[in-house]
């Protein structure tokens, strides 16, 4: 079940007392944060019925538990010394790694016509690649005087 704003969902009214239909009107994230009693019209922060548990507390049986492998692990496991270096002028392929000037090793998540995402250590950056005209970043720039 996905919740939207707009959406319609059972939430304890506190002015009518009861658990009702009401509209969602606010989300934070996948939260539900306030809602419109569709009865009443109070608008109210989202409140669940009595003895309902919270959407973290429900599990399926049929869900897989999740294996989160470290940054180092996945390094690891396509080997640092296969890193492609970092060059805006060369094109990239989703889970590539490469090695960047600034960031170091990071690996390809998404590619996008002249944009890659590359997860590093520290962060996710999108970075450019595959434009002819563009600089290098290892080319000398000469003095202004």
């Amino acid at each position: 079940m996905t919740t939207r704003v707009g959406g319609d969902v059972d939430s304890f009214c506190g002015k009518c007392k009861f658990v009702l239909a009401h509209t969602v009107l606010a989300m934070v994230g996948k939260t539900i944060a306030r809602v419109r009693c569709n009865t009443c019209g109070t608008d109210h922060a989202f409140r669940r019925a009595p003895g309902t548990p919270a959407p973290s507390a429900v599990r399926s049986e049929s869900r897989s538990a999740r294996v989160v492998v470290g940054f180092a692990a996945q390094i690891e496991a396509r080997g640092a010394n296969t890193a492609r270096a970092y060059s805006p002028l060369a094109t990239f392929q989703v889970d590539e790694l490469i090695t960047h000037p600034t960031f170091g090793l990071g690996i390809v998540q998404a590619v996008r016509r002249d944009k890659v995402d590359v997860a590093f250590k520290a962060a996710e950056r999108t970075l450019i690649h595959g434009r002819p005209g563009a600089p290098s970043g290892t080319e000398t720039q000469p003095a202004k005087h």
